[in-house]
């Protein structure tokens, strides 16, 4: 167990994948769940090995093929969840949800091609409806705290801060109700 805090209330109802909107610049992008197809997974490499530099943070995505290969490996696995936003054939983004104890880390990353244009709104929300329609509780993740416009974004979707003391912030979202939380509801009626 951690000393992560998380929301007191349940975050609402997240759309459930597949979804589909249009993105500022006009283009039709879906959002649907990692399918575990050999096509899906060597477009996933494609879209890291062009990923910019300078949008990795704590070192992923790592650069490099074989590092990348190596990475998508841990992540695509059973435990954890993964949301892709397709343009066409073309992935303009990933977001996965990696189990950490009785939690679940949320990293997103959306190439620069398809940046400002709303697409990690929709990603983060996907993945979210996708964690809750799998009865996942917890969710945190940390983001570089002059990133204003990340942090602005997952409080607007619920995130709450939960530790502030280093150059990164940490938040955290309660999807479900969770066990502990259903046992004080009973207690409360009684």
């Amino acid at each position: 167990m951690s000393d992560r805090r998380y929301p007191d209330t349940v975050a609402d109802a997240f759309p459930t994948p597949p979804t589909e909107f249009t993105d500022r610049e006009d283009r039709t992008v879906e959002i649907r769940a990692y399918d575990g197809s050999e096509a899906g997974y060597e477009s996933l490499v494609e879209m890291y090995d062009s990923f910019d530099p300078a949008d990795r943070a704590q070192g992923i995505p790592p650069g490099g093929e074989k590092r990348i290969r190596e990475w998508l490996d841990a992540i695509l696995t059973d435990d954890c969840y993964n949301v892709i936003a397709w343009y066409g054939d073309e992935i303009a983004g990933h977001a996965t949800l990696v189990p950490d104890g009785d939690a679940y880390e949320l990293a997103i990353f959306v190439h620069q091609t398809y940046q400002r244009a709303g697409i990690g709104t929709h990603l983060i929300r996907g993945l979210l409806g996708y964690g809750q329609a799998q009865g996942i509780q917890k969710v945190w993740l940390t983001v570089e705290r002059w990133n204003r416009a990340a942090v602005s974004l997952y409080k607007k979707i619920g995130f709450e801060t939960s530790n502030a003391e280093s150059f990164e912030l940490e938040m955290g979202l309660r999807l479900n109700e969770g066990a502990e939380n259903a046992v004080e509801s009973d207690a409360d009626e009684a």
